[in-house]
């Protein structure tokens, strides 16, 4: 091989280092377009669903006093009955004699004592005789009365206004004070029952509302008032019991139907910022926001989401604009440049639980 080669190569060689030495630098990167929106702070708001259990605001199971046979049943299920009104007869036959034959004792102590007074002055009678027909006849007085009670008590009889429901009772069966006659409901007002988490103790107090929506008819929803909280919290569930009231004027609901209970509790305030602003990495989710003119990356903690924002914890000012679109394409500390956000169009607004990876719609920008 020719030695007059590698002069030649090592001049190539040579050539080449000078003008990589020589390179002009590479220029610098362009401001990168991007949409910003003000930061907003709003009270994160909590949303508490219940099932409740509804029970009439006056509500008894009907016994009778004492047993028998039942001779005759005055009601039928579902029937709106006054206070007092009889609803069930027993044999009553021994308890009317008794009546019978205590109020002749009456009249016969009665008549005794009234002869008495009348020969009092005469000094035929001694003090004590008198005295003892005074007592005999307050006695047979209060077998009257004893007798009356007893005689009542074979009639089974409204204790207040209400509606009446079945009952398996029948003329000719035997009762006794144990067996249940029927149930009577004053439902013009319903009590609805639900248990509510701990963490709202302090936030239901009477006077205050919940929304209320009947199984039965879900397309409706009622206002119903707190009206008293239970005294302590359940170490089993860590809930307390929460009675509402809601008016039953037009009658359409029912002791024991089950609602959906549904309340709003606002908590502390945060920022709130846009879904789309939200970028996902391997140490978890950030944003962007707009600091000099510059891009700066601020690592947040997701605590709820509500109507497309996303509620966050993170060195995030009030002052900040958070950068929504055009999060894809910057670094953190690059130049950015600000521009309006192209015509909406319409999107699909998902709801996740927090901490679920975000997905971001295609922007006008492409990202």
């Amino acid at each position: 091989m020719p030695l007059l080669r590698i002069p030649h190569l090592a001049a190539l060689l040579c050539l080449g280092l000078t003008a990589c030495s020589g390179s002009e630098p590479e220029p610098e990167r362009a401001p990168v377009p991007v949409v910003g929106q003000d930061v907003r702070f709003l009270p994160e708001r909590t949303e508490v669903e219940a099932i409740g259990t509804a029970r009439a605001a006056t509500s008894a199971e009907i016994y009778p006093e004492t047993a028998g046979r039942v001779t005759r049943v005055l009601f039928t299920a579902g029937d709106f009955v006054r206070s007092g009104k009889p609803l069930l007869q027993l044999d009553a036959r021994q308890e009317q004699l008794a009546v019978d034959a205590a109020r002749v004792q009456v009249r016969e102590a009665d008549q005794l004592l009234s002869r008495y007074r009348r020969i009092e002055d005469t000094g035929a009678l001694s003090e004590s005789q008198i005295e003892a027909g005074e007592t005999a006849l307050a006695s047979a007085r209060v077998a009257l009365e004893q007798a009356q009670t007893s005689l009542a008590d074979r009639t089974v009889r409204a204790p207040f206004s209400g509606h009446v429901g079945l009952t398996e009772i029948d003329p000719g069966d035997r009762v006794n004070d144990s067996t249940p006659i029927t149930q009577i409901d004053q439902r013009g007002t319903l009590y609805v029952d639900f248990p509510a988490p701990e963490a709202v103790f302090n936030v239901l107090r009477p006077g205050q509302t919940v929304q209320v929506t009947p199984f039965s008819d879900p397309s409706r929803t009622l206002e119903a008032r707190v009206v008293a909280t239970d005294n302590r919290i359940s170490q089993d569930s860590r809930d307390f019991i929460v009675r509402t009231a809601i008016t039953n004027a037009k009658d359409r609901l029912r002791p024991g139907m089950s609602f959906r209970i549904l309340f709003t509790r606002n908590g502390e305030t945060r920022a709130a910022v846009p879904e789309e602003a939200i970028v996902w990495g391997g140490e978890g989710s950030h944003l962007f926001v707009v600091r000099a003119g510059k891009a700066r990356r601020v690592p947040v903690t997701i605590t709820s989401r509500r109507d497309g924002l996303v509620f966050v914890d993170g060195a995030v000012a009030r002052s900040d604009r958070v950068i929504v679109k055009g999060v894809q394409k910057i670094r953190d500390g690059q130049d950015i440049r600000l521009v309006k956000p192209a015509a909406a169009t319409s999107q699909d607004v998902r709801v996740r639980p927090a901490g679920a990876a975000a997905t971001r719609a295609t922007g006008a920008d492409g990202e």
